[in-house]
């Protein structure tokens, strides 16, 4: 049977992964096998979403009737209820529903009324609590093919110490992140000198160790010296895979999606109000805008360094008409020619406009110029990706250390 849970956790505690680990516990003490324990992403715009909009489902040989007993009775033991965001559901299945709601609930939006009818015409067990909406998480995870998929151990901290400071030494997880890249990531920001794998949020996770493997992520693990764990679980996931980009075009992008857009700069990007850039692209529909905000840091040194007319990929989220971007590939390269007064030639000063359209006057001689000096600034980017440092990226954005994407 899979056994998908999704939505029992909040902003101030719990978290459905420290759920499903301890359900593998209690199936296992029932002489149940455990094959898999599956960690699933889902889109991360969903504005009603607690966290990091996960769901997990387990792989279990076992009684399904028992199986979905204990599933519904830790939901009841566990989740947060008291929340309004909490909406629990719980699904059990004798196989593995159609994949094409996974990829829908990664990539779009679906409703609970989708779920309901996929899991009544395959014959599932389910139990939805509150207004039910866990049920399309734990579907989507019941339904997940993973043609990629990386792994995550992830330890957990014993309850009577959830809700105070994390006791994990910080020099140990820069040599943990030192010793395993690329084959783990983001346990560190290390141009930034920030901690990425511990959480602040009064949850029962410890930390995270991200990775290609098992053997990576346990290794990873094992450099790590903290508070002792009360559990410890190794998830199959979808994250760090770009599962929820579609391809996309300037014209045709819908609120809350993300995407992989072609297109050209269409003027100088545009430092605003607290540190955010900006910029527009262009193809053969429309011009939209490619926004780069201040906790992206370095990464929009990348983006200032554009000029009008280099080809990019953007790959992101489209929210209030923008783009905000995960990484972007720089396809070709504009020459960037910058222009401005000439000098005089007998003077040997620079002239001033005469007026619009006028051209350039020497005030001193008054000569005249109707073209500015054209100079070629060199560029300082080359063709190639560039991502958000790992304090920005989202858990679905596949890290460029996995592997260059398509163009």
């Amino acid at each position: 049977m899979l056994i998908g849970i999704d939505d029992t956790d909040s902003p101030t505690g719990m978290c459905t992964t420290y759920l499903g680990a301890v359900l593998a516990r209690r199936l296992i003490r029932e002489h149940m096998k455990v094959r898999e324990a599956r960690l699933v992403r889902l889109n991360p715009n969903v504005t009603f979403k607690t966290r990091g909009n996960a769901a997990i489902a387990l792989d279990v040989d076992g009684d399904p009737a028992r199986g979905f007993e204990l599933a519904c009775g830790i939901v009841e033991e566990l989740a947060d209820f008291s929340c309004d965001k909490t909406n629990p559901g719980v699904v059990v299945a004798g196989e593995r529903l159609d994949p094409a709601f996974y990829r829908k609930a990664v990539t779009d939006f679906c409703e609970i009324e989708e779920a309901t009818e996929l899991l009544e015409r395959s014959g599932a067990r389910y139990r939805g609590w509150k207004n039910r909406r866990g049920l399309v998480g734990a579907t989507a995870a019941v339904a997940s093919v993973l043609p990629d998929k990386t792994y995550e151990i992830l330890a957990y901290r014993e309850p009577a110490h959830w809700g105070t400071p994390r006791e994990v030494d910080r020099e140990s997880l820069f040599v943990a992140e030192e010793a395993t890249f690329p084959h783990t990531w983001d346990t560190v920001d290390l141009a930034n000198r920030v901690v990425v794998c511990v959480p602040h949020t009064p949850d029962p996770v410890l930390f995270g160790i991200r990775g290609e493997s098992p053997a990576w992520v346990m290794t990873g693990r094992s450099l790590i010296e903290s508070e002792k764990p009360a559990l410890e679980q190794i998830w199959v996931t979808n994250q760090g895979t770009d599962s929820h980009l579609v391809p996309g075009t300037c014209g045709s992008l819908r609120e809350g999606l993300s995407y992989r857009v072609r297109g050209v700069v269409t003027g100088r990007p545009v430092t605003g109000e607290g540190g955010h850039v900006s910029f527009a692209i262009r193809d053969n529909e429309a011009e939209i805008r490619c926004m780069a905000y201040e906790p992206t840091k370095n990464f929009r040194e990348i983006i200032r360094a554009l000029v009008p007319g280099d080809e990019i990929i953007a790959a992101g989220s489209y929210k209030k008409g923008s783009i905000n971007l995960e990484k972007i590939c720089v396809l070709s390269l504009a020459r960037d020619l910058r222009h401005k007064a000439p000098f005089c030639t007998v003077c040997k000063k620079r002239m001033t406009s005469d007026g619009k359209g006028k051209g350039y006057k020497c005030r001193r001689c008054g000569a005249h110029e109707l073209e500015p000096e054209e100079q070629e600034i060199p560029r300082t980017i080359r063709t190639g990706w560039y991502e958000v440092p790992p304090t920005a990226r989202r858990h679905l954005a596949k890290p460029l250390c996995r592997g260059m994407p398509d163009r």
